[in-house]
Order: C-alpha cells, then structure tokens, then sequence
C-alpha cells in the first residue's frame, strides 16, 4: 500500500485514504457500500454537525463537519468509480453557482441588503432550474426534507404566488377549522381520515409559525427538549419522594409538573 504517515493531513490526504478504503483490496466494509447504503449515516452525520452548532461546541462541530466531509467524498468518489464525476467537478459545480447566484459581488447586479440578496438569488435559482412557474419552485422543494422545514418552504413559495391568508388572524382561524375537522375524524373512528386531518392541522399551524416568523422546526425542537428536561426532573422528584410514577394518579403527576415548571 502506498501510503505516506504524517503528523497532519489535508483534503488531499483525505480523499487519498477514501480511495484505498474502495479499492480492490482496500476496507472489507467500505468498498461495498453504495449511495443507497450510507444515506442515513449522511443524514446523521450532518444531524450531529447541527447537534454541535446548537450546543456551541467547537471542538465538537470540527469532528462532526469532518465526518460530513468525508461523507461527501465518499458519495463523490463512488460516482467517480463510474466515470460520470469527481471532487473536482463538485467544487467547480458550487463555485460556478456562488459566482453566478452573487451578481453584486462578481457583476454589476445591486444588492443593498440581504433581502435584496435572497431575492437575486430565488429569481437566479428559478431561471437556472427552468422553473418556468411558481408551481415549478414549490414542486422543487427537496420530499427527503424533514416534514416541517418542508411545510414551511412549501407555504413561503405559495405565498410568493400570492397564495397566503390575508393575515394572522386567519391563520389562527385555519387551525380551529382543522382541529374540528379532526375531532369529527375522531368520531368516525377513519384511521385514514384521522392521518389526512391531523396533517392538515399540523400544515396549519406550520402556516402561523410563519406569519409569527418563528421557525417551527426549531419551536418543535425546543418545545421536546423542555418536556425532556421537566420530565426529568418530575421522576426524580418521585424518586426523592417514595412516588411510583407508573401507578401514581394523574393529578398528582400534573401538580408535580406544575412544581417543576
């Protein structure tokens, strides 16, 4: 194996040890993988690399963006093995991007403010895409996307059509009007109903989180994360008090919910 140790390494030396690792003889594991086959460790890596951003650790976020980076030049390397591109064509593909999405910077195009910026940037990205419709743009929002930051793409784009509720209030009054459509799903006892109209709630409350302008991935995120902590804290207060949470009375729990709050 020709392969020079050193005390530090560079992309180049990454992307160098990814090779041996596919190669004839290289990692019994490694060589079979496929893009099928390592989607989720993708997904996960780049979930830990939020995880470290989130929790402001940087000794943290520089392993992780590592990992991230290394799952990139595994996908890369595995369409290089067919000869259709390499880590040099999706550098050039992004930079290529950069210059032509920043106009204000690399041409003659004016961009004052970061709104001006973003929208340079959405009629770039639709003439680039031929999305010759405003149907085009909402039908290219990434599926693979988790379900809210999905949703909530979706409703900005419609909303650029001109397809919005006229204001607040009437956003709120989309999520009465669904949270009785699905208590009457509840009643018919429908279980396919039951998941349509709780998608329908849930798209509704979505929209509000935008007029809000509050991220409701982020909101449902915290939200989790606060019910982990108090419900922590609940059990160890039954622990501190002879409670046994299971058979305890639910009154009982919600005083101690409410002690904790």
């Amino acid at each position: 194996m020709d392969f020079e140790f050193k005390s530090e390494y560079n992309l180049d030396d990454l992307i160098s040890i990814m090779r041996i690792l596919r190669s004839p003889n290289g990692c019994p594991w490694d060589k079979v993988q496929t893009h099928k086959s390592i989607r989720d460790n993708f997904i996960e890596e780049t979930y830990e690399a939020v995880e470290a951003i989130d929790t402001e650790d940087s000794v943290l976020l520089k392993e992780e963006l590592g990992d991230v980076l290394m799952q990139i030049i595994f996908h890369t390397l595995m369409e290089e093995e067919q000869g259709r591109f390499n880590f040099d064509s999706v550098c050039d593909g992004v930079c290529k991007k950069l210059i032509i999405r920043h106009p204000h910077i690399f041409s003659d195009t004016t961009a004052e403010t970061p709104e001006e910026v973003l929208k340079n940037w959405d009629n770039i990205k639709m003439e680039e895409k031929s999305q010759a419709t405003f149907s085009d743009s909402v039908d290219s929002v990434a599926k693979s996307l988790p379900s809210l930051i999905r949703a909530q793409k979706v409703q900005k784009r419609a909303s650029k059509a001109g397809m919005d509720f006229p204001s607040l209030d009437d956003a709120f009054d989309k999520i009465s009007e669904e949270t009785e459509e699905l208590k009457q799903a509840v009643s018919s006892n429908d279980k396919d109903k039951l998941s349509d109209e709780l998608g329908d709630l849930l798209f509704s409350v979505v929209n509000v989180a935008r007029f809000l302008k509050v991220d409701s991935e982020h909101a449902l995120y915290d939200a989790t994360d606060k019910f982990a902590t108090r419900f922590r804290k609940v059990e160890t207060l039954c622990t501190e008090r002879g409670i046994d949470m299971k058979t305890a009375d639910i009154s009982l729990i919600d005083s101690l919910w409410e002690e904790v709050k």
